[in-house]
């Protein structure tokens, strides 16, 4: 008797736990399909069509560098676009989304941290797009570091101008660097009475000092910026962009990660597009290729381009002591395209070469390596006077292979948007590289081709011959050949005839 009261006691818990159930589980299904049907509405919308074959490659009238952070971007800035572009040519403002104006009529340069979604403002027939990937595991890295050595600038300078710029306007170090400033600031007291001990520690788990990287990665905040930072910077659906309903996609995106499928193949489609793809890892052949495929038409379509085919693609064992692998080289990063870059000559100048007409592909890559250089010691100096209040936290390559195998693997499945899409961009980049040396190989055998024709100019006018002409070469060249044959056959018989 007990046992069938029991039994169905067990039986009403169970019919009344489905009956409860039923309405949350019918609401997860209302909440994806609305979900679905916003992502699925925005990919539809975002598709604007192929171009035709070539054109992608031909350059525009506009040319937007879409910098995803802590790329090197800022190398190429300073080191590329500013040798190739006038001030007068960049628009003003580029980073700054509150006072950026595209609509002046010598703009042809756009520099920014905004996402895809500043398309939206440039007239897009007329706009060519360029980016650089980095490894996202690497990224988050170098994000990382550098929230904590501007932050840590206040602690050096506290009314520090050109940081509190950045705080103010530049994306997305207005919403990372205060974060990382108050935290800095809230365990100033430890900094202080710590005993700096001769022990070893993590650079990047100091935490009586510094936001350990652990705790970094999964704060909200970098949920909301960092993570998958290049899908979302390429889709244009940052906290930073100009599409209304960014938020409510990206939304989606976190709450049903197989919906972020969706935004990658948006994200793998527009790369696909673009003018130029690089990679940070590839420093060197990046460069080179940028120097081909950007700088090389910027300069022809300025009528300042010589041609100079010393500047070949290397061979395997080819090397240049300046683009070794960079140490995060990107250097005043973002301070700023609105202050303090005019102050450096030596990095910013528009080239006398160019202005003159003497530029050539090969010369832009001796000026950026010049550049490059000034950079990376700029750079190494700076981070030294940054960290000094806390300088356990000296962040290095050496430093990185100390993070737990387990902290990686959080930063690789947080990015697995990122990850997949960094393929993608490998795969473009192998194409890029393919693309140029077959061209290369064209234009040489062009070149021997001329010098081949030379010598008929010579004797012709203009390159056209008369009949009679025709007929003298023809003649003087079977007579050449009757005399070698008869020369052989005479040596021949020569030899039977000693024998």
């Amino acid at each position: 008797m007990a046992l069938g009261l029991a039994a169905r006691a067990l039986a009403l818990l169970a019919v009344t736990s489905v009956a409860l159930l039923l309405p949350l589980v019918s609401a997860g299904d209302e909440g994806y399909r609305h979900c679905e049907g916003v992502v699925r509405g925005w990919a539809a919308s975002s598709s604007t069509g192929r171009d035709k074959d070539g054109d992608k490659l031909s350059l525009k009238d506009l040319l937007f560098f879409l910098h995803i952070p802590r790329t090197g971007g800022r190398t190429y800035f300073h080191c590329f676009l500013k040798k190739l572009y006038t001030n007068a040519q960049e628009c003003p403002r580029s980073y700054d989304k509150l006072r950026f104006d595209p609509s002046h009529p010598d703009c042809k340069l756009v520099v920014s941290h905004d996402d895809y979604s500043l398309t939206s403002k440039l007239p897009r027939e007329r706009t060519s797009v360029v980016t650089i990937l980095r490894n996202p595991v690497d990224r988050v890295f170098s994000t990382y570091e550098f929230s904590v050595e501007v932050a840590a600038r206040f602690l050096v300078h506290a009314n520090l101008t050109s940081a509190k710029l950045m705080t103010t306007h530049i994306w997305p170090w207005k919403y990372l660097v205060p974060w990382m400033r108050e935290d800095l600031f809230a365990r100033r007291d430890a900094r202080i009475d710590k005993l700096h001990s001769s022990k070893k520690v993590n650079a990047y788990d100091v935490e009586d000092m510094v936001m350990p990287l652990h705790q970094y990665i999964n704060d909200p905040v970098a949920h909301e910026i960092i993570h998958n930072g290049a899908t979302f910077q390429i889709t244009g659906l940052t906290n930073n962009s100009y599409f209304d309903g960014a938020h409510e996609v990206r939304h989606c995106v976190r709450q049903h990660p197989d919906l972020g499928r969706i935004v990658l193949e948006v994200a793998k489609n527009r790369l696909d597009q673009m003018l130029y793809v690089g990679l940070t890892e590839d420093h060197e052949e990046s460069a080179r290729l940028f120097a081909h495929m950007v700088g090389g038409q910027v300069l022809s379509q300025s009528g300042t381009l010589n041609l100079d085919l010393k500047e070949d693609l290397p061979s395997e064992n080819d090397s240049h002591p300046s683009m070794v692998e960079p140490e995060d080289e990107e250097t005043n990063e973002h301070l700023n395209s609105t202050h303090g870059w005019q102050n450096n000559e030596a990095l910013n100048s528009t080239s006398d070469e160019q202005a003159n007409g003497n530029m050539t592909v090969g010369k832009l890559m001796e000026a950026y390596e010049t550049c490059i250089a000034k950079l990376r010691k700029s750079q190494s100096n700076r981070r030294k006077i940054s960290l000094k209040k806390v300088e356990e936290a000296n962040f290095s390559k050496e430093a990185r292979k100390l993070v737990p195998e387990a902290i990686l693997k959080q930063i690789i499945s947080l990015n697995s948007l990122d990850m997949e899409l960094y393929d993608h961009a490998k795969k473009i980049f192998t194409q890029e590289h393919l693309m140029l040396k077959a061209q290369q190989s064209m234009v040489g055998q062009h070149r021997q081709l001329a010098e081949q024709k030379g010598w008929i100019d010579i004797i012709c006018n203009d390159g056209i011959c008369s009949p009679w002409i025709v007929a003298m070469l023809g003649l003087g060249i079977t007579a050449t050949i009757a005399l070698v044959s008869f020369a052989v056959t005479t040596r021949r018989r020569t030899s039977k005839l000693k024998v």
